[in-house]
């Protein structure tokens, strides 16, 4: 072999194995792949184009010119995800622990832009212990820089960061401001200060799972969307999640073959309990309209009185909003209110219609929902519905009750199509407690005051609880039964599909963050 072309040939191997073999088997024995491993199975086969591979870092402190390492504990470049083109990084744990250098935040910086100017989405996959401390304020620039990428791409082209190892301090903010975040149980954290900063600090003794574990996030924080077992599981999920999306805010997701049918689904005439206080399953109702099997949920177990994620319907990608009655009723609070906020917000920038489902008994009272800023965290809900531009259609199943009602993607906020179930209440509130109001003083004089509060609460409800005195104002176009649900949502939404909406001309909205 020519000596140029095997001492190329030589780098090449020396790149590949990364931080060595002894390290590999390290990050094998934690149950995680490396990150040439974890590259290569998202990817279509034989699809990855490497960039940077020969790069290293510049740093002569500390005697680290004698600690040079190709490709600087970072890998990236761009492929194919069945057959769609992304660009990627991926940190590589066995390379100075995945520490950010300089270098390494330019080859992170060189392929964000890229995927902008190419409109593709761009996938990180993290595992790094942090800015590297040996190059000071050298890494904390290169966070910045990536930090401010990742501002310029939102709403642009998707971000999807994976938490597949450690993730602390600067290093965190990355990923908040990307798209969606993915975690592996176990062997992810993320947390801005570690479990002895803290201990130092507040005197708590906490792991870093309770800390920052993806279970943690998931739950409570609600910094991560999807939580996977390993990173098998992480990839696949990343996978699935690409599939909904479009590849940048100019296009459309690709539909997937349909043939219009008898849609009719006897099954939703069955979901709605009789007793208006008896709880069933949004997902039921969700199952019963969407293309088979296709719905996937974002944020499953964060605020689970309202269910967020995407599904198909006629092959097509939607968003779908859907208050969950099994949790706290399914009113709206701070959490909940969030949640949807940032799922509309996303399904906006990137042309998915969506389908809001609605059983609401109102906002969540008390104390606590008022002092953790209930007004502001739910007028973020209903100012990002109001923002919205893309179609976006409404089912009422059964309550809509008071503010709630407004907010969830009413008509007055400018809703396409507004459709209700015969079940479906719509009122300032519920029965009892309007009756209690309204017929106080009859109620109070009457010789049996509950019997009396039962016969006006029924002549409230016969008056109020019902979808007709809204249907005869306009503000529900149709109301339907629920076996023809499937059918009218699949010709509303395509009556939509060519939707435009002129905006006023302003630099952009001050939302209520």
């Amino acid at each position: 072999m020519d000596p140029k072309a095997k001492k190329l040939e030589e780098k090449i191997a020396k790149a590949h194995l990364g931080g060595g073999q002894k390290r590999i088997d390290k990050q094998h024995h934690k149950n995680k792949l490396t990150a040439r491993e974890r590259i290569h199975y998202l990817l279509d086969e034989g699809s990855f184009e490497e960039m940077g591979l020969l790069v290293t870092h510049r740093t002569t402190d500390f005697d680290m010119e004698k600690q040079q390492f190709l490709g600087d504990g970072v890998i990236t470049g761009y492929g194919t995800i069945d057959g769609r083109l992304i660009y990627i990084f991926a940190q590589d744990f066995t390379v100075f622990g995945g520490s950010l250098s300089e270098t390494h935040a330019e080859k992170i910086c060189k392929i964000m832009d890229a995927a902008i100017k190419v409109g593709v989405p761009c996938i990180g996959l993290n595992d790094s212990g942090g800015a590297r401390i040996q190059e000071g304020v050298r890494s904390l620039g290169g966070y910045a820089d990536i930090f401010y990428r990742n501002v310029q791409a939102s709403g642009v082209i998707p971000q999807i960061s994976a938490i597949m190892g450690p993730c602390a301090g600067g290093a965190v903010y990355s990923p908040a401001m990307t798209d969606f975040t993915l975690m592996v149980e176990n062997t992810s954290y993320m947390f801005v200060t570690g479990p002895n900063v803290v201990k130092t600090v507040t005197n708590e003794e906490v792991t870093a799972e309770e800390l920052g574990g993806a279970t943690t996030h998931s739950t409570k924080s609600g910094v991560t969307h999807i939580t996977s077992a390993n990173d098998i599981d992480c990839l696949d999920d990343i996978k699935k999640l690409l599939s909904y999306l479009p590849q940048n805010n100019t296009k459309i997701t690709k539909s997937l073959p349909f043939t219009l049918q008898d849609e009719t689904r006897e099954i939703l005439e069955k979901i709605v309990p009789d007793n208006a206080n008896k709880p069933y399953d949004m997902h039921h109702v969700i199952s019963g309209i969407i293309d088979d099997d296709s719905f996937y949920e974002i944020h499953k177990d964060y605020a689970e009185n309202i269910i967020v994620g995407f599904a198909r319907l006629g092959g097509r990608s939607i968003g779908i909003i859907a208050n969950q009655p099994l949790f706290l009723a399914g009113v709206l609070d701070v959490n909940s209110s969030k949640k949807a906020a940032r799922f509309t917000r996303f399904c906006d920038c990137f042309n998915i219609p969506l389908l809001v489902l609605v059983d609401v008994p109102g906002f969540l009272p008390g104390t606590d929902q008022e002092w953790n800023g209930i007004i502001t965290n739910g007028a973020k809900l209903l100012y990002a519905l109001s923002e919205a531009t893309v179609p976006r259609i409404t089912l009422i199943t059964r309550k809509a009750y008071g503010g709630a009602y407004d907010v969830m993607n009413s008509k007055h906020i400018g809703a396409d199509m507004n459709f209700a179930w015969p079940s479906a209440e719509i009122a300032v509130m519920g029965a009892k407690g309007a009756s209690e109001i309204i017929f106080k003083r009859e109620i109070q004089a009457a010789e049996n005051p509950a019997e009396k509060l039962a016969e006006k609460e029924s002549e409230y409800a016969e008056k109020f609880a019902n979808p007709y005195r809204a249907a005869e104002r306009g503000f529900i176009d149709e109301v339907i039964q629920p076996k023809t649900t499937r059918r009218k949502l699949l010709k509303a939404f395509s009556m939509l599909e060519d939707k435009e909406v002129i905006k006023p001309n302003r630099k952009h909205g001050n939302i209520p963050l």
